[in-house]
């Protein structure tokens, strides 16, 4: 047998798991239809986290250095509105 012959019986073998599975999925029925949102964020936390997803920060942290105390002020004293639309 060939390498070739050997990779399209593990591709076979592959597929034929894939419909297995798929056919087993669509028998399945949720026990429990109202699963609260905090339970579905940490299990959708748990699974990106386990595939290296790395969460990036929400919450911006101000910072008291010199540069943003004077860009800040300087701003301020411009008297333009901070978000024009």
């Amino acid at each position: 047998m060939s390498q070739d012959d050997e990779l399209r019986e593990l591709i076979k073998g592959l597929y034929d798991k894939i419909d297995g599975l798929e056919l087993r999925i669509s028998k399945l029925e949720l026990l429990d239809k109202d699963v609260p949102e905090e339970t579905l964020v940490a299990i959708a936390a748990a699974v990106s986290a386990y595939l290296g997803h790395k969460a990036k920060r929400r919450q911006r942290h101000l910072t008291a250095g010199r540069n943003w105390t004077a860009s800040t002020r300087r701003s301020q004293h411009l008297h333009h509105p901070l978000y024009s639309r």
